[in-house]
């Protein structure tokens, strides 16, 4: 039996919101969601998630003493690429450090100069630089000259080919993606994904016309591999989690560095502070699991620090 779906009409119905709020959450990739010909539609499982995420966080009691001053009622701003572990850190570390966390996942690209222009704290980002075929810091190095700046390390991702149960068209490397028979779902410019699927197709030669579908862009990875799911697509490029949490087959193609970049201020040193001593916890380790498609060693590692935060 087929999940029910919603159209954005119904949606914005049921969160008495305005249907330009809903197409906003969606390209945001705050709610996900996928097309049937040019119809949008949500799925009921997606819905009961938003709405789960929405729930503000349980207030803990007053304790009979107030800290010293600190800056927790001030919301974090998180902005980049959509994870399901990004996800997860922002709603436990809102839950057990009683902050306030708003996260918009708009991609890499666009996340990283959110948190340049000062509109967010913290970039959630895996951008591969192509001269250098090194993740992140080269972008960080060339932005970020005179901010305080901290990476620290999420995770190391797996990357590749999205396709359907038991890969029925032998989709097995990029040559493939240029096949007649090949309908392929592409990621938005600025996602790192899309950054590391353009990187490989140069390397191999590929042209963008030579892709039926390379111009049919989706916000996030379950959308995108919702089409999959659906029969309407044989393939995108994305991480192996999602494949996971659709039922789908996966072709490893590459392992990125997926990391969090933290931008102090005066406002929000106290909090940032808290939440990466929060990610470095045996707590939130513990915390993790459905890992498929992640390795979490060097989970909460600095690997880049400005002078004055060391």
């Amino acid at each position: 039996m087929d999940e029910k779906t919603y159209t954005p009409d119904e949606v914005a119905a049921i969160f008495q919101i305005s249907k330009h709020t809903v197409y906003e959450l969606i390209k945001r990739g705050e709610l996900q969601a996928f097309k049937i010909g040019n119809k949008m539609r949500i799925e009921h499982a997606e819905l009961e998630r938003f709405k789960e995420n929405m729930k503000a966080p349980a207030k803990k009691q007053p304790a009979e003493q107030t800290s010293p001053v600190t800056n927790t009622n001030i919301p974090i701003r998180l902005s980049g690429s959509h994870d399901f572990l990004v996800e997860h850190f922002a709603k436990q570390a809102a839950r057990d450090l009683n902050l306030q966390i708003q996260p918009s996942f708009i991609g890499s690209l666009e996340g990283l100069m959110m948190l340049y222009r000062g509109q967010s704290d913290i970039a959630a980002v895996h951008l591969l630089d192509p001269a250098s075929q090194e993740y992140n810091l080269p972008f960080i190095h060339q932005l970020f000259v005179y901010e305080s700046i901290m990476v620290v390390r999420l995770a190391v991702r797996e990357q590749g080919f999205i396709v359907a149960k038991g890969n029925p068209k032998s989709i097995l490397d990029f040559t493939d993606l240029t096949r007649k028979d090949i309908h392929f779902i592409n990621r938005q410019k600025g996602a790192g994904t899309r950054f590391l699927l353009d990187s490989k197709l140069s390397s191999y030669g590929i042209g963008p016309s030579k892709i039926n579908g390379y111009g049919n862009e989706e916000w996030n990875h379950l959308s995108a591999a919702s089409y999959i799911s659906r029969g309407i697509a044989d393939v995108t490029f994305g991480i192996h989690s999602a494949a996971s949490h659709l039922g789908l087959d996966f072709v490893p193609v590459a392992k990125e560095q997926f990391d969090l970049v933290f931008r102090y201020t005066a406002e929000n040193k106290h909090s940032l502070t808290e939440l990466i001593q929060y990610l470095q916890s045996a707590s939130f380790k513990d915390s993790l699991h459905d890992l498929e498609g992640y390795s979490i060693e060097d989970l909460g590692k600095i690997i880049y620090q400005t002078e004055e935060l060391e």
